[in-house]
């Protein structure tokens, strides 16, 4: 590879041919999953978990919340990431739910695939004029306010702090409460850490107006899923749309798989290939950096 020549690489999958001596030889590792709970990925930890030289993993995704990350980094691994190198497509699929939840696009693929012409009972919604809060104001949050401007929706950013960088009308995190009355929509992107985990539950919830729509694009454990699942079963949220969970893949026995509101997506809202190959550039550029022996950059908060 140009950004470091004379590097050898060990592709995963492939753990279980990689011997001791290769494992006690690995100094770098690239994680290019965002999923440490699928199997190839348990396999890439096994292997950088026994690995007694890895000095730096740069992961492609920005969440690095996994306790995994945690073992990694009280060993003193340097940890980076690509964060903001999916910011669009995540982006576009969040507008591509807020959209499908106001035309009912659920129900109707169903009534499609019933061979059914079933018009939805309570008409199409508009997107413009409703009132978007998006909790998270990273890459990802600020680039969902910025194309749901273009939608002519109205947008309220929430954030720990606020500097007046922000690309729209922000409050800072304690005033939540106050501002989800207000909104039509509820777009999640925030990371997940001690002071967010589990920051939206059933008294959040109850908070929303009637009707409100959930999009949660950042991670499953930001929402109590029984608080939102009571929620949209009662009617009082009009629909949700999901792309990440507290367990993944998401049990079978979730009651969130049979709500006719719910919008179920396999954690996929990223995986496009221009957002790889940004992915992949950022990890090239520190990977440069590396063999220079200048200090990397998008380490870990």
């Amino acid at each position: 590879m140009a950004a470091h020549p004379g590097l050898q690489i060990l592709p995963m999958p492939g753990a279980a041919r990689l011997t001791e001596e290769q494992i006690a030889a690995i100094d770098i590792a690239v994680f290019s999953n965002d999923l440490v709970t699928s199997g190839q990925a348990r396999a890439f930890f096994g292997v950088v978990l026994r690995a007694p030289s890895l000095r730096w993993l740069h992961a492609f995704a920005a969440g690095l919340d996994d306790p995994v990350f945690d073992a990694l980094a009280d060993r003193g691994v340097a940890l980076t990431h690509s964060a903001g190198a999916s910011a669009t497509p995540i982006a576009h699929t969040v507008m591509m739910h807020l959209v499908a939840l106001c035309r009912h696009a659920r129900p109707l693929a169903v009534a499609q695939s019933e061979q059914r012409w079933a018009r939805p009972p309570d008409g199409n919604l508009d997107v413009e004029g409703r009132t978007l809060g998006v909790v998270g104001l990273g890459s990802i949050g600020a680039e969902v306010a910025r194309l749901a401007g273009h939608f002519g929706m109205h947008i309220i950013g929430v954030r720990r702090h606020p500097d007046g960088s922000e690309p729209c009308e922000t409050w800072p995190v304690g005033r939540l409460h106050e501002l989800l009355p207000r909104l039509d929509d509820l777009v999640l992107t925030a990371p997940l850490t001690a002071a967010t985990r589990g920051m939206i539950g059933a008294a959040e919830l109850a908070l929303l107006p009637a009707g409100a729509h959930v999009v949660n694009v950042g991670r499953g454990e930001l929402v109590d899923e029984a608080a939102l699942a009571a929620a949209l079963a009662t009617g009082h949220l009009g629909g949700a749309a999901l792309d990440v969970f507290a367990t993944e893949p998401l049990p079978a026995d979730s009651p969130l798989w049979a709500l006719p509101n719910v919008i179920i997506t396999p954690h996929s809202a990223a995986g496009t290939p221009l957002g790889s190959d940004r992915a992949a550039a950022v990890c090239t550029a520190n990977l440069a950096r590396w063999a220079r022996g200048e200090p990397l950059q998008n380490l870990r908060w």
